[in-house]
């Protein structure tokens, strides 16, 4: 069985990888041109039972990110070096196990499911024991937070996108792929 499999879009499922663009929390693209979704086999089994768990309310999965490469790890913690919201590239990430997956909920017609806050934003309004929510996005959390545990998925508490296995831990951390490249600093 291979380390990690590529997870293709699919009704249901969209893919825009936020560190292939700009529009993530270092202002620049980390991942290089061709960037691939990729999952351990067990994780990606976990996610397509979520797709299909979010197409039964009417709803899509888009995915930010899945596996990342330990350089990209790195890059991220030298910027925002807070065990809160990254992982100390020195310990891995659950990413770079190819464990884990950062998600939110689209509508039937496409559009994001208000979260309160954007991906990747680091900040309190982020967590999701929030009592200073409005109702919409509560409730919005809560869908995204049923269906993901239903799948088989934990969640973490400062980050309502993040989803890893139970036992992320166990696994190795992963060696450098091409599915994902990292850009040159």
């Amino acid at each position: 069985m291979p380390d990690l499999i590529a997870i293709p879009e699919t009704d249901g499922l969209r893919i825009a990888l936020a560190y292939a663009t700009p529009d993530n929390l270092t202002g620049q693209a980390v991942y290089a041109a061709g960037a691939r979704c990729a999952l351990r086999p067990v994780a990606a089994d976990c996610l397509h039972r979520a797709v299909r768990a979010a197409r039964r309310a009417g709803l899509s999965l888009i995915v930010y990110d899945a596996y990342r490469p330990a350089a990209a790890q790195a890059v991220f913690w030298r910027l925002l070096p807070d065990p809160r919201y990254v992982a100390d590239a020195s310990l891995g990430s659950n990413h770079t196990r190819g464990v884990a997956v950062d998600v939110s909920l689209l509508d039937a017609d496409g559009a994001l499911l208000d979260m309160g806050t954007g991906f990747d934003d680091m900040c309190d309004q982020s967590h999701h024991d929030r009592d200073d929510l409005p109702p919409g996005v509560q409730r919005n959390r809560h869908l995204l937070l049923g269906i993901m545990l239903q799948a088989g998925f934990r969640s973490i508490s400062t980050e309502w996108w993040h989803y890893e296995l139970p036992d992320a831990q166990e696994y190795a951390l992963l060696p450098e792929s091409d599915m994902v490249r990292v850009v040159a600093d």
